[in-house]
């Protein structure tokens, strides 16, 4: 038989001791609040995008209206209604090849800048050109700009429409000088705001298109004896009121009408 061992209290006290020290740290080791695996995620913030900005689209700049002269060949839908109307006719003295379409720029009575079409003679449109532009920088006001088949040909329509005009080979019945001599038949003559600026008609002994503005008092759109607008047509070899009748809308360069070319050119 083996004898039992006997174990002194002192020994058993320092065993008692070392378990307790034992299980206490695997209680700290597997609960321990630095376990990095066990601690609360920290969450990174995304971050907030901004709102894109929303582009703006530029407003667009508006043309702005062109101040250079052109010049073209008459084109067919406008010949076609100049013959149409009867602004052109067999017996005129000029033909489609002598004419020319100039387009230039004019201030209304409003401020506004608007584009005009003056049929004329090819050997004038060049000092029509200049003349127009020294016109539009001065300001001077012009009511409207078409040529005379826009009124059907009526030059009395033209006149009381207060048109600016040039070439006008007139009908039969509107004639007042010989067509072949004629400087508006020949596209060398032109008439400016002729209701602010009448004639004296001696076929009716009357201003025409009206006598409200046969008065020479000085407003715009008129044209007065040695005025700017009289000097800058004789500076380019114009005549004003080449007639023997008061004649206040109405440049050319001669009578009777032939081949020109202006002093500036």
């Amino acid at each position: 038989m083996s004898r039992p061992s006997h174990r002194s209290p002192g020994v058993l006290a320092v065993l008692v001791l070392t378990v307790v020290v034992l299980a206490t740290s695997v209680l700290v080791g597997c609960s321990g609040p630095d376990r990095a695996d066990d601690a609360p995620a920290t969450r990174t913030p995304t971050p907030t995008s901004a709102p894109a900005e929303t582009e703006t689209a530029p407003t667009p700049t508006p043309t702005p209206t062109p101040t250079a002269p052109t010049v073209g060949e008459v084109s067919d839908a406008r010949w076609a209604a100049m013959v149409r109307t009867g602004a052109w006719r067999p017996g005129c003295p000029v033909d489609r090849d002598d004419l020319r379409e100039l387009e230039v720029t004019y201030v209304d009575f409003e401020g506004v800048d608007r584009r005009g079409v003056l049929v004329a003679n090819r050997d004038v449109v060049g000092s029509l050109g200049r003349i127009f532009i020294t016109l539009h920088e001065r300001g001077f006001p012009i009511e409207r700009m078409d040529p005379v088949e826009a009124f059907d040909g009526d030059t009395l329509k033209s006149l009381q429409a207060n048109n600016t005009s040039a070439y006008n080979c007139r009908r039969p019945d509107q004639i007042n000088a010989p067509v072949l001599q004629s400087p508006h038949a020949n596209g060398r003559a032109i008439d400016i705001n002729p209701d602010l600026n009448p004639w004296m008609d001696l076929r009716c002994r009357c201003w025409s298109p009206r006598a409200t503005h046969a008065e020479r008092t000085p407003a715009p759109g008129k044209i007065l004896a040695d005025d700017a607008t009289v000097r800058l047509f004789e500076d380019e070899g114009w005549i004003w009121q080449n007639i023997d009748v008061a004649d206040y809308m109405h440049f050319d360069t001669g009578y009777p009408s032939k081949a020109w070319t202006s002093p500036r050119d």
